[in-house]
């Protein structure tokens, strides 16, 4: 589904949500990109109701970065997601570009996606992903770089279980995603717990019915 800010949303909760891959290579058709697929099957599998989507493949460029990011909060999308160009080489430059749309920082889900992926591989520390929210006159939208592999973008986003028990050892950065978008004025975006537990505090929970 394809969507603009008029579109209605087919559920009152349903989230819309941009998806971002930044690569020189998979933008020029050099190799397919994995990225945005990698994104579709989690957030599929962790939100209750199924998102809409729009979609951007772009090169490793600031400013085309920082325009598809601004485009997609004029479309009405409550939360993007990018993937790539987050590290210390020169053509890396979605940091950036996402702080160029930014009205403001939210570093707390950086600093928690490298704790996660130091879990993994000590080169995490290499990792530049920030978070930010973008405002305009009457909406507003979470923005969040994410790693460009599709299994640190499943670690990130769930964070780390005891593989006997199941239990969540280090929460993933999606756990705050939900509560994120109530409070800048999105819907009431729900999780499957199996994937990840979306926290509320107690007074913003929605009543059982």
């Amino acid at each position: 589904m394809t969507f603009n800010r008029q579109s209605s949303r087919e559920h009152p909760d349903q989230l819309r949500i941009g998806l971002v891959s930044v690569s020189d290579r998979a933008s020029s058709g050099q190799y397919q990109d994995q990225g945005i697929p990698a994104l579709r099957r989690w957030l599929d599998c962790a939100l209750t109701v199924a998102p809409a989507y729009l979609e951007r493949l772009i090169p490793d460029e600031r400013a085309q970065i920082t325009d598809a990011l601004v485009d997609l909060v004029e479309a009405g999308c409550d939360l993007i997601l990018t993937t790539g160009g987050t590290g210390p080489a020169r053509r890396d430059v979605t940091p950036e570009a996402t702080l160029d749309a930014a009205t403001r920082e939210m570093p707390g889900f950086g600093e928690q996606m490298r704790q996660i992926s130091l879990k993994f591989v000590p080169t995490a520390i290499l990792s530049r992903q920030v978070a930010v929210i973008r405002e305009i006159q009457d909406h507003a939208a979470l923005i969040i770089n994410l790693p460009g592999q599709p299994k640190a973008i499943q670690e990130t986003l769930e964070g780390l279980r005891d593989s006997e028990t199941g239990h969540v050892l280090v929460p993933g950065i999606f756990a705050a995603v939900p509560y994120c978008i109530d409070l800048i004025g999105g819907p009431y975006a729900q999780t499957h717990e199996q994937v990840v537990h979306a926290f509320r505090p107690k007074s913003a929970r929605r009543p059982a019915p």
